[in-house]
């Protein structure tokens, strides 16, 4: 089901273009549908299919969600090869990588195939996550921030009592999540990425100091605290994880985010990022470290042109 049209804009990182002043702008996500009663998409066991890369930051996300949730034996899950190449992320079939798996559903090569399964004309980005619908051969949704609240709340009357209760979203805490997840995203999610793609130093430097100064204030907000919001974990929580955990690994080096490390420059994130990860198996079960530095090192080729993957930090997390 592989296509012969060039996509390779489309998916081939080392053909990213940038800003006119060699910034780097995300695009939005293409797929918005939500998973909701008397819908197109109402929810079902067994009919949707989430893909992944364990790589991820925004992918990963998901996973946490779906673990939290119990939706597992719900939500099948296929993870990708971190080796992102000419034709995007590649399944298991193509590049048998450890913890990958090949397309159980339409023996896909890559996740773009999916992508031009629902439409040959698509001309956005191939990105992951993906949730996908089996009985309508389409994809719902491929934006991270709305995957984790449709599985936070979909799915609870085909779930146990005790996960349908357990909700990243509280109603008397949503507008301190939606502030915080703004600059977040802005200057720390996607801020790693806009130093570490920068064409230009100004636009690096903008976006590294722009990325320490929200450390230095979530530090403040972490002190003699396990939660970011409230005494509850929230999704903010989950969005911000899958960027600190990444950060001394590949975010120092790889995208020179290095005035300071997590480890030694910010004692209360630092624990709190350990907490997360030795103590809630949703977090631990769903990071890789092999995946997270073999895909920044070797896929990024405009920033690592060597594809030499880094031995360090060790460890890749400190222990509690």
């Amino acid at each position: 089901m592989t296509s012969t049209r060039d996509t390779s804009l489309q998916s081939d990182i080392g053909k990213m273009k940038l800003e006119p002043d060699g910034s780097f702008n995300r695009l939005p996500s293409s797929f918005r549908n939500w998973i909701q009663k008397d819908g197109q998409f109402t929810a079902e066991r067994d009919r949707y299919h989430l893909y992944v890369s364990l790589a991820c930051p925004w992918a990963t996300r998901t996973l946490i969600t779906r673990k939290l949730k119990g939706l597992e034996d719900i939500i099948p899950v296929t993870v990708v090869s971190p080796h992102m190449g000419e034709f995007g992320w590649p399944f298991a079939s193509v590049d048998p990588f450890p913890g990958a798996n090949p397309d159980p559903l339409y023996n896909a090569q890559h996740i773009r195939d999916l992508y031009l399964k629902v439409n040959p004309h698509y001309d956005a980005k191939f990105t992951v996550p993906v949730l996908w619908d089996k009985k309508l051969h389409t994809i719902v949704n491929n934006e991270s921030s709305e995957i984790i609240r449709i599985f936070n709340t979909a799915f609870n009357d085909l779930i146990p009592p005790d996960k349908a209760s357990i909700d990243i979203y509280p109603e008397q805490h949503r507008k301190e999540i939606d502030a915080i997840n703004e600059w977040v995203y802005d200057t720390v999610n996607n801020g790693v990425y806009k130093a570490g793609f920068a064409g230009a130093q100004e636009p690096y430097e903008k976006a590294v100091y722009a990325i320490f100064e929200s450390l230095d204030r979530l530090e403040k907000m972490l002190t003699g605290k396990d939660y970011l919001v409230g005494d509850t974990l929230t999704e903010a929580d989950i969005r911000l994880f899958v960027t600190i955990v990444r950060f001394d690994p590949v975010y120092v080096g790889h995208f020179k985010c290095n005035l300071r490390t997590i480890r030694n420059g910010y004692p209360a994130l630092h624990t709190w990022l350990r907490k997360l990860y030795w103590n809630n198996d949703a977090f631990r079960s769903s990071t890789d470290f092999e995946h997270i530095k073999v895909h920044y090192y070797w896929s990024q080729t405009k920033v690592n042109p060597t594809r030499i993957v880094a031995v360090g930090p060790t460890p890749d997390i400190e222990p509690l």
